[in-house]
Formats: C-alpha cells, sequence, structure tokens
C-alpha cells in the first residue's frame, strides 16, 4: 500500500475510532445518521397504520430478504450490510420530531396510532441472517426477520437500503479482487465520483470488506480502521514553474541531524542522463515531495508527458534519495496505454538499477495505475502483459456502473402461523413461502455443491441434512429439475443475530474479519463458479416437502381465469 507516511504501515486491523464495527458498545450506532426509523417509504407507514386500524399490528409475521439475479453477470454475490442492520435495530425509535411531522402526513390517524409508533423499538423482532461477508445466491433469505407485522413492516425499506448497495459494492470489489489475483493491491479511490458523501463512505467500507486493500478517503480510515492512501494530483505538479519555485535546496538526511542540498545532487544525475529536456516544473514539484515526505515519495508522472519527462523526472529524484539514504516508492500513472506505459516504466527502471548498481531497485519500485478502471480493463491488461503493482480504482467501482442496483426485495413468507405466497405472471418472481433454514452441502472435494432450503417445521421433525445420507434437492420454479445430493459435510447458513437485541457480544466482527470471511468464501468456491466469462450457476434448491408446499399453495392462491 501507498502511504503518506510509512508508520502508517502498521495500523492494527481493529478500527482506531468505534462506530458501526464497535465492540462492547452499549451505544452501537448506524455511521450514517440518517439511517433512522423515518427513513422508510411512506406507504410503510401508511400500512401500518391500516394493520393497526384492524387490530392485526401485533400478530406474527415472517419477511425474507432476499434478490432474484446476481450482478454483474456474475454467480455470486457477497452479503454486506449486517454490521449497519444490527446498529439501526439498536437505536429503532420514533422522535418527537418525527412524529409530528408523520401528523401532518397523515391527518385521519388517530392519536392512539401516534403514541403506538411512539412506543415502538425492536425488543420483539428476531433476525436471522447469513455471516456478514458470506456468499449468497438468488432466492435465499440473506434476512429472516420475524415480529409483529407492524413492526416488521416499517423495518423494509431502512433494511432494503442498507443491504442492496453493501452487497452491490462489496461484490464488484471481490470481482476485481477476482480479476487481479491475490498479489496485486487495490486501493478505492472513488470519493470523488461516489452517490453523495455517504454512499462514499459506504463504497470505501464495503470495498475493503470485497478485497481492496485501503481507501483515499480520508474519513472512512478513521470511522473503519481501514488503511489510507494516497499521493499527489496534477495541480501540484502544476503548481510549480522551475526550479526557483523550491523555498528550500535541502533535505534532512535519515537518522541525523544532518542536511543535504537535494537539488545538487538532482541536477548531477540529470547532467549525467542527459535529460535536460525534461519539464523543470515538474523535476521542482518531485523534488519538493521528496522533501515532504522522504520516506514514501511516490510521484504522478503523466502531467506533460510519461515517457519523455514524467518517468525521467521521478528516477532523478530517486537516485538522489538513494543516494542520501532514503528508498522512494514508485510511480502512479493516470492515463495513456497503461499496459505499455509500465511495462516501459519497468525497463527504465531495469537501466538505471544496472547503470547505477542499485540492487533490487526494479522490485522495490511500485508501480500505481489509475483512470477509470473497471474489471474489462483489468482483465484487458492481464491480456496484454503488464508491470503494474497497484491499481487504484474509482468510478467503476463506487458507481457500479455495469449493473447499478441489487435488486433485493422484502417479502411476507408467513403470516399468523400460515405460509404465504407472492405470485407473478413472471414466474421469477414468485416467492418461496414459509418459514425456512438454509443448509450449505459440501462434496468430496471440499467445494460447496448445492444451498438447500428446508421449512422449519420439517427440520424440527426430521432432523437436519446429514453427512453421508441422500437427500433429494428440487429447482424451486422447474419440476422437472431434481438432484439427489450426498453431502460429504452440511453447514448451516442461517443464524439468529438480533433476538429483541443483539445476540453477539460483540454485536458485529470488526471490518477486518468480515473481510476475511469474504476472501475465505472466495476460495472456496469452484472455479466455473466465479469465473469471468460464463460462470456456472450455483444450485439453489428447495427439500421435497418445502417443493410440494409452495406448488400447492401456488395451485392454492392463483385464480382461474375464465375464457368466453
Amino acid at each position: 500500500l501507498l502511504y503518506a507516511d510509512k508508520r502508517l504501515r502498521n495500523i492494527p486491523a481493529t478500527p482506531i475510532f468505534q462506530m458501526s464495527e464497535a465492540k462492547h458498545d452499549p451505544n452501537l450506532k448506524p455511521v450514517c445518521n440518517l439511517v433512522n426509523a423515518l427513513l422508510t417509504d411512506m406507504y410503510q407507514i401508511t400500512m401500518c397504520y391500516a394493520y393497526f386500524r384492524t387490530k392485526r399490528h401485533n400478530t406474527h409475521a415472517v419477511f425474507d430478504l432476499f434478490f432474484r439475479q446476481n450482478p454483474f453477470d456474475g454467480e455470486y454475490t457477497i452479503f454486506a450490510g449486517l454490521s449497519e442492520v444490527i446498529a439501526f435495530m439498536s437505536n429503532y425509535r420514533f422522535t418527537d420530531e418525527h412524529i409530528e411531522y408523520l401528523k401532518v402526513q397523515i391527518p385521519d390517524a388517530t392519536e392512539d396510532f401516534f403514541e403506538y409508533l411512539r412506543s415502538l423499538d425492536c425488543s420483539e423482532v428476531k433476525i436471522y441472517a447469513f455471516q456478514e461477508g458470506s456468499f449468497v445466491f438468488p432466492r435465499e433469505p440473506l434476512l429472516r426477520v420475524e415480529g409483529p407485522v407492524g413492526i416488521c413492516q416499517l423495518l423494509e425499506t431502512t433494511l432494503l437500503c442498507i443491504v442492496n448497495y453493501a452487497s452491490l459494492v462489496a461484490t464488484n470489489a471481490a470481482r476485481m479482487r477476482m480479476a487481479v489475483g491475490p498479489n496485486k493491491t487495490l486501493l478505492e479511490f472513488g470519493l470523488r465520483r461516489s452517490q453523495g458523501p455517504d454512499g462514499g463512505v459506504s463504497a470505501s467500507r464495503y470495498s475493503y470488506i470485497g478485497g481492496f486493500d485501503g481507501t483515499s478517503n480520508a474519513l472512512a480510515g478513521m470511522l473503519f480502521g481501514m488503511k489510507v492512501g494516497g499521493t499527489h494530483a496534477h495541480s501540484f505538479v502544476q503548481s510549480f514553474s522551475s526550479l526557483d519555485d523550491l523555498t528550500t535546496r535541502l533535505i534532512e538526511l535519515p537518522g541525523r541531524d544532518e542536511t543535504v542540498d537535494i537539488v545538487d545532487i538532482v541536477l548531477k544525475y540529470r547532467s549525467q542522463m542527459e535529460w535536460e529536456h525534461t519539464n523543470s516544473g515538474e523535476l521542482a514539484a518531485f523534488i519538493s515531495y521528496c522533501q515532504a515526505f522522504p520516506h514514501s515519495f511516490l510521484a504522478l508522472v503523466d502531467t506533460y508527458d510519461t515517457l519523455v519527462s514524467g518517468i525521467p523526472n521521478f528516477l532523478l529524484c530517486a537516485l538522489a534519495m538513494y543516494e542520501v539514504g532514503y528508498n522512494p516508492i514508485g510511480i502512479r500513472l493516470d492515463s495513456g496505454d497503461l499496459a505499455y506505459l509500465s511495462l516501459e516504466a519497468r525497463k527504465m527502471f531495469r537501466e538505471i538499477e544496472a547503470r547505477f548498481n542499485i540492487k533490487g531497485m526494479v522490485q522495490q519500485l511500485k508501480i500505481v495505475a489509475s483512470n477509470d478502471i473497471s474489471e474489462e480493463t483489468l482483465y484487458s491488461l492481464n491480456q496484454q502483459g503488464n508491470s503494474i503493482d497497484t491499481f487504484g480504482i474509482g468510478t467503476h467501482l463506487v458507481t457500479c456502473q455495469n449493473h447499478p442496483a441489487l435488486g433485493c426485495v422484502y417479502k411476507m413468507v408467513e403470516f399468523d402461523g400460515l405460509p404465504r405466497i407472492k405470485l407473478s405472471q413472471e414466474i421469477k418472481k414468485v416467492s418461496i413461502p414459509g418459514k425456512k433454514r438454509i443448509y450449505r452441502l459440501y462434496g468430496r472435494a471440499g467445494f460447496p455443491l448445492v444451498d438447500l432450503l428446508l421449512l422449519e417445521e420439517e427440520v424440527k421433525a426430521h432432523g437436519e441434512p446429514r453427512q453421508g445420507e441422500r437427500v433429494m434437492c428440487r429447482h424451486p420454479l422447474d419440476p422437472t429439475k431434481r438432484v439427489i445430493c450426498v453431502p460429504n459435510s452440511v453447514v448451516e447458513l442461517l443464524e439468529l443475530v438480533w433476538d429483541g437485541k443483539p445476540t453477539q457480544d460483540p454485536p458485529s466482527p470488526s471490518i477486518a474479519e468480515i473481510r476475511g470471511q469474504a476472501m475465505k468464501e472466495l476460495n472456496n468456491l469452484r472455479h466455473d463458479h466465479v469465473r469471468f466469462l460464463n460462470p456456472t450457476p450455483y444450485k439453489v434448491s428447495l427439500s421435497e416437502d418445502l417443493f410440494t408446499m409452495m406448488h400447492e399453495l401456488w395451485r392454492t392462491e392463483a385464480p382461474i381465469a375464465e375464457l368466453t
């Protein structure tokens, strides 16, 4: 990573400023102060009033939060946002200001309804969820929300808002991590291109969970304990016109209370290399940056001409820094043919290493590339061949241009103990009814084979799927598709994370632990499920009992059209 000072490289993984990732924090708060009870669609509140008027607001209901299609033409999604969900639930309440506003918006509502809203919290709600950072797939509930229908209905929009973008960005980041492999450094540079301040902070947070190594976002670094990095912009280079703009020619020697004229050393090498043609203002800017950050000198080299001026000027400063005892970091490319320029830069590094006998220089100097990089760009660079060590990615990461929304939905699956189903003329939108449990079945090779959904009551009656026992797995919508699986191991995926209060201590794992979970799962999926082109769909199946119940309920609830 590239930091303003090498001393920052040892920042611990645990957050330095506890917010939603806080441990043992009795006042757990959402990161964004806009996340509160009123952050919802108005129809949720009017629907709640309709429940209240008919005295059904306390009837027990179950809702599933799920999505129907993996993003980015892929076959996997990373579940993220659970930490923020727990923080939101912990602080759920309508303020007096909220109530007064709603009285104006719903003038026909009775006063006792507003007193009901004023008294609401999430003490009667349960949430079962995947572990944050887990791989998830279409139709399976990421969250199962249980409790009085009034409060569960009011939670819908906020939960969707939290989980949708978080999971989308984490998945986008994971796909970019897959594209570059485990050894390249990925930095999130998207704050200036994000959808508002909250989008910027969220993008930094969830791109880290998806496999990025750090961010340029200083606030995200403080909030989540992420490592932050950056160099300088073109404007810094443009602010210098000549070497006369330098306010000092001196640089402190490392570990000594002495200074030396760095400009003289740079000009000595400029003469030896016969590089007097380079832009002198750019050279002055690089010298100034060396003086400011002698331990972490990294230069943006494309302000004027990358090969003719930028890289030569960097190398002149690098040679001077080596001579006085510092180790420069490298260069950043922000325009042009990144593959070609990186290879040419590495070639120039190699020539300087050989000429001046600076052992290890080629391996030590890093090449950072930015410039509107997308997932497709990363794969293209792989095919072309390149010498890039670090990628700074902004716009395509934080805006998710190839798939702007994940499309999570929140559907009632049980009411007053009875399974409920949502039908549609679009078959893919038919919901899976009932209170369900989810098991991941693994094969002999250690890879997951299928996620199997079972009714809670059938698990209670017949037990969980067991290692070595045959189990029928049915496609949710196509009765002709079925497979018998004999799992080598079985893992239950939903766990109780909220039972009127957080069930775990700490309420949420650290951001580093969530990232570790995501990277572990990334390595546990078969290659054909995560490949870039034509990935193999992962199976999400129903048990025989759940399949039968679903299709019988489907038959019962579907109106019969009459043709005349």
